[in-house]
């Protein structure tokens, strides 16, 4: 009875040891789980950006090999050109070589000739009588010394004809040249003195607006002036401006030779705060449109269209730097230049 309450006991009492042992191992087996998860998940964020850096590095070496291309092919051209250039110099080397080996294979038949000639005199001096085939070899090595000789004038005169003529057409080619600079020259130094006589009556006219500016040979006009904001079409304002620049260029332009080809050039600028309607969709379109509509308005006051271009340049050719109010009014403008075309 006693044994029997031992072993009951001793049973009872070994469960708590087994759910210990039993709860060891599941942490453990927890444990190594979630060491598995972490390091599967650190194992594929490092092949995510490993494989990213590998797809950037081949995109790069894609733009790498496409310049490359673009350099060989450039490089390409260029020695076929300088291939080509070759030939033509080593083509005109050989008719040269080949015209002066002519001369000296002729010169040499003639001296040949001449010595065989002497030859033969001088065998035929110690004999008394000749033979009329001897006489007649004679006559023909004689006929054919001066053939050769008369060949041998006409190449040289030849030559020295080409050589005469080559002189006078570089010689021509240089008059012709320098005349084309002097003639430039003049027309240019004509130009710009109708440019400073333009530009010294359009200041004296405008001098009463404190905004219109001039830089170097360009007038700057705020484009506040002529339009309003976001707009290309001209004002009352504007117009007066535009009235009194046709009425100097009007002047001016009688005074000037028509054969100097001289345009006006209108030029479009905005600021770098964008635009986005149905009607201008850029800067672009903003400022070409505003160009337009000046050179239209002068062409209708009596201002050739031929004489006059009309240019946009969006927000990429500031005069002044910064996002300031002031920069910003400063590079929105139309600028006015009188110049070749």
């Amino acid at each position: 009875m006693i044994g029997s309450k031992r072993r009951a006991r001793s049973a009872i009492n070994a469960w708590p040891g087994y759910v210990d042992a039993l709860s060891a191992l599941l942490m453990l087996v927890i444990f190594m789980l979630l060491i598995y998860v972490v390091s599967q998940l650190f194992l594929s964020q490092t092949l995510t950006e490993r494989n990213t850096e590998l797809a950037r590095l081949n995109a790069r070496l894609d733009e790498i090999s496409s310049l490359l291309g673009l350099e060989r092919n450039r490089a390409g051209v260029l020695e076929d050109q300088l291939s080509a250039s070759q030939n033509r110099n080593s083509q005109l080397q050989d008719r040269l070589d080949a015209t002066r080996n002519l001369l000296m294979q002729r010169t040499a038949e003639s001296e040949a000739q001449a010595e065989r000639l002497a030859s033969l005199d001088e065998t035929l001096a110690g004999k008394n009588e000749l033979t009329a085939s001897q006489e007649a070899l004679i006559l023909n090595l004689s006929n054919q010394i001066v053939s050769l000789q008369r060949q041998l004038q006409k190449i040289t005169a030849a030559l020295k004809l080409q050589e005469e003529e080559t002189a006078e057409r570089e010689s021509e080619l240089e008059d012709v040249s320098q005349r084309l600079n002097t003639l430039l020259a003049e027309r240019v130094n004509q130009l710009e003195q109708y440019q400073s006589e333009f530009f010294g009556r359009l200041r004296d006219i405008l001098a009463a607006n404190e905004n219109i500016r001039v830089v170097g040979d360009r007038f700057l006009l705020p484009s506040e002036l002529l339009f309003a904001s976001g707009s290309a079409q001209l004002g009352p304002e504007g117009q007066q401006e535009l009235d009194k620049l046709a009425a100097v260029l009007l002047d001016v332009a009688r005074s000037i030779p028509d054969d100097i080809d001289w345009i006006m050039r209108i030029d479009g600028h905005t600021d770098i705060i964008p635009i986005n309607t149905p009607q201008f969709p850029s800067n672009w379109e903003l400022s070409t449109a505003r160009a337009v509509a000046v050179v239209r308005y002068l062409a209708e006051q009596g201002v050739p269209d031929r004489r006059m271009v009309a240019a946009g340049f969006g927000q990429y050719f500031p005069v002044a730097d910064g996002t300031s109010p002031e920069a910003l009014q400063k590079n929105r403008r139309i600028e006015i230049k009188l110049t070749d075309r």
